[in-house]
């Protein structure tokens, strides 16, 4: 990628996804070009929680909310410690932000950091060109001396596809660090970073627990060096099929007995670990109104997504594992893609969402809850 900075709002830029197909707007964010999977997310709000999510690494996130910009960025509510999406691509930027909390616009947050974005498109026209086609790769072209159409094309298509990118170890912390409790702590976690967002260990710690975050290169003697009741696989980027370290770690885990939970891309490690494969979806799900049902309780739930990748498990049927019975307890109701795992006879869980829901609605929250008392049936 190759950036700069100066004059972005009227410059010019063109879009082109690897089919061929061009839209041309305004460079937002820094003039430059950029590479990456072109997927769209429909969240409405929370556009600084979706830009700092680690799972976009390596991708070129399509808004599809028209208006994008108007609360500006603020200084807390950052997922992590830098934007991850490889480019952006929205309507209608607001031209002057309004929010108490606004420290400064996006654009020049994106410009800041080097991200390089287009505006002025017909994200509509591109949405449902992906919803057709699929997600695909994608390049970002702005400056007043573009290449020509073909150039941009080939460059394109020369760019790494998603399938087969082993990504959690560029995104996730390469030193352990340790989010206290709030109040009394009650137990300890080891949080295995593949991807995790900063709001995932906060609402560890609201219900009194004490989480240990591990860099994705973590062994399982890490994971038990300390001494957790409870271990978590977090969310995070690229193709779930190529994590066959985070596969080992999670049935050294699942052999222990010690209560596990895992969201997002853990819920594709744990399906890999008990047996089934993944595979790509073709658009994904993204965006924060997603419904699912847990299909334990019955209840639906307007849930946060961001996954390209999805467990390919049996809906009808309980499934014989290395690690006992195993069945999915939550379903997307738009496609029946398999939005959990829960095993019968080890204290193990996961969901293919975000239930930290930053962004988001908070339905899902009582997962933590769940996690919770995997742990003091163990101690008890």
């Amino acid at each position: 990628m190759t950036t700069s900075t100066r004059g972005a709002a009227k410059v010019p830029a063109v879009l082109v996804l690897e089919d061929g197909r061009i839209f041309r707007g305004r460079a937002y964010g820094a003039v430059g070009e950029t590479f990456g999977e072109a997927v769209f997310s429909t969240g409405m709000t929370g556009y600084q929680e979706t830009l700092t999510d680690p799972s976009y690494h390596r991708q070129v996130v399509v808004m599809t909310a028209p208006h994008v910009g108007n609360t500006g960025v603020n200084d807390e509510d950052a997922e992590s410690r830098r934007i991850w999406v490889s480019g952006y691509v929205v309507r209608d930027p607001a031209r002057v932000p309004s929010n108490w909390r606004s420290r400064r616009t996006l654009d020049e947050e994106l410009a800041a950091q080097g991200v390089v974005g287009i505006s002025g498109v017909d994200t509509r026209a591109l949405t449902r060109h992906l919803r057709e086609r699929g997600a695909m790769r994608v390049g970002i072209f702005s400056g007043n001396a573009l290449p020509d159409e073909g150039t941009m094309l080939a460059e394109v298509r020369q760019a790494p596809e998603m399938t087969g990118a082993d990504l959690s170890a560029e995104v996730a912390t390469k030193e352990a660090y340790v989010v206290p409790a709030q109040g009394e702590k009650k137990f300890t976690v080891a949080a295995v970073d593949l991807g995790i967002k900063g709001m995932t260990p906060y609402r560890m710690a609201e219900r009194g627990i004490e989480v240990h975050v591990l860099p994705a290169t973590a062994t399982v003697d890490d994971v038990y060096a300390v001494n957790p009741d409870g271990v978590f696989f977090s969310n995070g980027p690229g193709d779930p099929a190529t994590a066959d370290h985070a596969v080992s770690v999670m049935r050294g885990v699942l052999e222990r007995g010690t209560p596990l939970f895992g969201i997002c891309f853990g819920n594709q490690i744990l399906g890999r670990a008990l047996g089934f494969g993944t595979y790509k979806l073709k658009y994904g799900h993204r965006g924060i109104n997603q419904p699912v049902q847990d299909r334990t309780t019955g209840k639906v739930e307007v849930t946060a997504h961001n996954h390209g990748f999805a467990v390919d498990a049996p809906l009808d049927k309980v499934s014989d594992t290395p690690f006992g019975r195993a069945e999915v307890s939550h379903v997307c109701l738009n496609d029946n893609v398999v939005e959990g795992l829960q095993l019968l006879d080890k204290p193990a869980f996961s969901v293919q969402y975000h239930p930290e829901a930053a962004a988001g609605p908070h339905d899902a929250a009582y997962l933590f809850d769940r996690f919770v008392s995997l742990m003091e049936g163990q101690r008890a």
